[in-house]
């Protein structure tokens, strides 16, 4: 196991796959928001393979992962930066997932306006989780909506 500041890198192999798992948390403060997205991306780019600029399977993820920490910062930890946001972002063969944790007081998610519907079209907000289920394979809310959990299936380039 490998610790560096913040974040926890461990490797692993199992009898199916290998996996690489990656614990990292920040404070809550939107101004960290971007620059720890991008130290994740980093992490994440080697193994969701080669990019592909018709695929934009890297792009998928960095909107959906910066979304979710959004998400967790503003709304669920009211930006008070003694409350801190979890992240885990598993990679196995084939699929990423990352799970999106904060200290806040949770929400119903099935009870958010559909940003598409006609009289929700100019609202500011409530765009983010609609991204998140549009961009990866399966979005999950779970403990009463403070943990949010996506998963993706990585596309491989044919030949």
């Amino acid at each position: 196991m490998i610790r560096t500041n913040n974040s926890t890198l461990r490797s692993g192999v199992s009898r199916l796959s290998p996996v690489v798992e990656l614990r990292q948390s920040l404070a809550s403060r939107v101004a960290d928001i971007s620059p720890f997205v991008d130290q994740l991306m980093r992490f994440l780019r080697p193994l969701i393979g080669e990019p592909d600029t018709k695929d934009g399977c890297d792009i998928d993820f960095e909107i959906a992962l910066g979304e979710a920490i959004a998400n967790a910062v503003i709304h669920g930890n009211q930006e008070n930066p003694e409350k801190r946001v979890y992240v885990n972002c598993q990679c196995m063969e084939g699929e990423i997932a990352i799970t999106v944790k904060d200290d806040g007081e949770g929400f119903d998610a099935s009870s958010l306006p559909d940003p598409t519907d006609k009289a929700h079209v100019l609202l500011t907000h409530g765009r983010g989780i609609r991204l998140m289920q549009m961009l990866m394979n399966d979005v999950e809310f779970q403990e009463n909506g403070t943990k949010v959990r996506m998963r993706k299936q990585l596309r491989r380039r044919a030949g």
